[in-house]
């Protein structure tokens, strides 16, 4: 009963965040100015340019001007949005599978754990760079969301980590 109460929450919470990285990956795939503006706001370092020049001026040299640069950059975090869905809904299946003794809980739990680190690396990779281009500078409220996506994300694999322990 247990190992069967283990299996659905892991598999609940892959779904959740295959759900959640679904929608953000192919909106940004089908609607890409909703989220390339912001991007390119960022990475060209705007807000912070023109609400605090005085600190600009200690940074400026991290901005990213190149369009063509900016535009590809976008494109390969659409990519790694696109792989992380894919991996999150192969592992929900896996562990939903799993449920049923169809495939082996070890096999659908290490598929969970690679989906889960890439939701993860997405949000921390987000992170990292916004704060290269130092995002928090206008750019609160997506350092605020890119951080509770990760806290998210590092749940998942402490559950995902505790239920493989538990079951195999």
């Amino acid at each position: 009963m247990l190992d069967t109460i283990i299996l659905a929450v892991c598999c609940l919470n892959l779904v959740f965040m295959a759900a959640w990285m679904t929608v953000g990956a192919l909106e940004n795939l089908f609607h890409p100015f909703l989220n390339e503006t912001y991007t390119a706001e960022v990475m060209d370092m705007q807000r912070m340019r023109e609400e605090y020049p005085e600190a600009y001026t200690h940074v400026a040299y991290r901005r990213l001007t190149s369009p063509t640069l900016r535009k590809r950059l976008f494109a390969f975090i659409v990519g790694a949005e696109l792989l992380a869905m894919a991996l999150l809904w192969i592992a929900a299946v896996s562990v939903l599978l799993a449920l049923f003794g169809a495939v082996n809980a070890g096999t659908a739990l290490s598929l969970g754990l690679a989906g889960t680190a890439a939701f993860a690396s997405i949000w921390a990779g987000f992170l990292v760079v916004g704060n290269w281009f130092c995002y928090w500078f206008g750019h609160e409220g997506g350092q605020n969301t890119h951080f509770q996506m990760l806290q998210w994300g590092l749940l998942g694999l402490i559950t995902q980590i505790a239920a493989a322990m538990a079951l195999v």
